[in-house]
């Protein structure tokens, strides 16, 4: 997976799993400098705020930023407002989309926008030299309550060379 030249615009779930892997790091390492709507750092300050307020502000490559237009996210009917405004944002400024939920994956495939997630990442992370084993991310993920669908789980193993 090449480094987008664009804006990165990361939803909730990739940003709680990375920062669960205690890897907030790989972002910069990977992309330089990501973005995420207010939604989406409401979302993650929701939790542990203390905790994730302190990663936040020790990971200052991860920057908050405010739509210029936010009733834009108003079109995205059944997602919720984190995914609706990393939609919206990736709409205003073009950008590489970060989301693990189906749904709001759906729009941005409908919309053309480019698109990972989290195993996306921990796969690039580790192709780049970045971490040596996606199974063990996944471990852990896991055990901390990120649900992954078995499929993916497979494909993702397959992918970087770690299926059984």
């Amino acid at each position: 997976m090449p480094k987008p030249a664009a804006v990165v615009i990361l939803n909730n779930t990739p940003l709680v799993a990375l920062w669960v892997l205690d890897r907030l790091d790989l972002l910069r390492d990977l992309y330089g400098e990501v973005s995420i709507p207010a939604a989406v750092r409401d979302e993650f300050l929701a939790v542990e705020r203390d905790a994730r307020e302190a990663a936040l502000v020790g990971a200052p490559w991860i920057k908050t930023v405010t739509l210029r237009q936010p009733r834009r996210a108003l079109v995205y009917t059944g997602l919720d407002e984190g995914e609706a405004e990393v939609l919206a944002l990736a709409d205003e400024v073009g950008g590489l989309v970060v989301m693990d939920e189906r749904k709001g994956r759906r729009y941005a495939k409908r919309l053309g926008l480019p698109l990972t997630g989290t195993l996306g990442i921990l796969l690039f992370a580790k192709e780049s030299g970045l971490i040596l084993s996606v199974a063990d991310a996944l471990t852990v993920l896991q055990a901390a309550g990120l649900w992954l669908d078995a499929s993916v789980i497979a494909e993702a193993l397959r992918l970087s060379g770690e299926a059984a």
